[in-house]
């Protein structure tokens, strides 16, 4: 398998995939690979002085769960600064959670130590943003994508030089530039490199964090097809980090939607894309060029959300969004919506979730949290969680339309 040359494909190719490369779907079996529930990453800052005392902490992470099945994908988008490659980071293992939980094919990895981890390094791996940051300059591209397998005694050092050179060939590389350094490659290429040291000990799981950003928009086609030839030839899941919603919509049957820390919309591509209800998914939505749309006269009104992301310092109470979303009224300053599941693949964290321009005008989650609609106690309520905070999706969930329990 060999990717075509970067001088070979044109900008047009981010819109209209090549031949072979649709966009990915959810495989018949939904099992998952990863379970992350109520993660949390919280790092300290500390204050000025002899004595640096801890005076609050950056809550980069506060309460995260999702799942992502086995030989799939699950994107996760948003601002800069909302927690995506933290989260990333965390479930690679290259942080510490603070915590939460995170299960691998259902071992229990949260605080796994270094001798735990050793196995685990085979099988989760990570594609970092920055191709010319990621790669050690003074070793060589042999020596770079060779140290995990001599590291790991995965093949024998005789046979190393050959595996390598079968790792550039997969990636669409010269099998003959082993012996090259990263400055004399492009920016694409480096990329490639990277992707083949993270496929080196054969993952089960890749944690590509915004694989295709730092490329040119012709050279990001040919890596996200690259990924999806991965994908199918060795059932690699992927947690695919990214900004882009068109290369996320493209690449991942579901897709989980941050903010401030926080997961605010999880679903599967149909849920987000056409029928998104938390105002921060349909304002993101809004942005993102269609030249369909154009085309035929039905592009949607941008959405101009007000005010700044607030600090992770000192988020706002309750409802994180509340501070720029134009539908908060007083309950979302008093509690934090849950993450509700609203369909059989669909969750929102939202008081008031509806369709664009269909948002309730009183909030729906307020009989599930035991308070009447200004969010305070209110005694005749029977508050329930069976609905709620569950990493995966139930057979039952609260259907919006009819106001009611959805049974799959």
């Amino acid at each position: 398998m060999t990717a075509a040359p970067d001088n070979e494909q044109t900008a047009t190719d981010t819109l209209v995939p090549a031949e072979g490369h649709g966009a990915n779907v959810l495989p018949a079996e939904l099992k998952p690979i990863l379970e992350v529930e109520n993660l949390r990453m919280h790092f300290p800052v500390k204050g000025g002085g002899l004595i640096r005392r801890t005076v609050g902490h950056v809550q980069a992470v506060d309460g995260v769960s999702f799942q992502v099945p086995a030989a799939s994908s699950l994107g996760l988008v948003g601002e800069s600064g909302c927690g995506k490659s933290t989260t990333g980071r965390a479930i690679a293992r290259l942080y510490e959670p603070t915590g939460g939980s995170i299960s691998f094919e259902g071992r229990d990895i949260t605080h796994a130590n270094r001798r735990e981890l050793m196995p685990l390094r085979r099988e989760i791996q990570m594609i970092f943003q920055d191709p010319y940051t990621s790669l050690n300059p003074r070793h060589t591209v042999g020596s770079l994508i060779g140290a995990p397998l001599e590291i790991h005694k995965v093949v024998p050092k005789n046979k190393i030089l050959s595996r390598v050179q079968e790792l550039l060939e997969i990636v669409g590389l010269n099998p003959e530039h082993y012996n090259r350094y990263p400055h004399e490659f492009s920016g694409g290429q480096r990329q490639r490199i990277g992707i083949a040291r993270a496929l080196t000990l054969q993952p089960k799981l890749l944690v590509a964090d915004e694989p295709v950003s730092a490329l040119d928009v012709s050279i990001q086609a040919q890596v996200i097809n690259l990924l999806q030839d991965i994908q199918r030839e060795f059932d690699v899941a992927f947690l695919f980090i990214a900004h882009d919603l068109a290369i996320v919509r493209h690449f991942c049957p579901e897709v989980a939607v941050m903010y401030l820390g926080k997961i605010v919309e999880i679903g599967d591509r149909e849920s987000i894309y056409g029928n998104a209800h938390h105002p921060y998914t349909q304002a993101l939505l809004s942005a993102v060029p269609d030249v369909k749309q154009a085309v035929t006269g039905s592009r949607i009104e941008r959405i101009r959300l007000e005010g700044d992301v607030p600090s992770p310092i000192d988020p706002p109470s309750g409802c994180r969004f509340r501070t720029r979303c134009p539908l908060a009224q007083e309950i979302c300053a008093k509690h934090e919506p849950p993450l509700l599941q609203i369909g059989r693949r669909h969750k929102v964290a939202c008081h008031f979730p509806g369709r664009l321009g269909e948002h309730p005008r009183e909030p729906l989650t307020a009989g599930l949290l035991g308070v009447d609609v200004e969010g305070r106690p209110d005694p005749g309520a029977s508050p329930s969680t069976d609905l709620v905070e569950q990493p995966g999706y139930a057979d039952t969930w609260f259907d919006l339309d009819n106001k009611s329990i959805g049974r799959a």
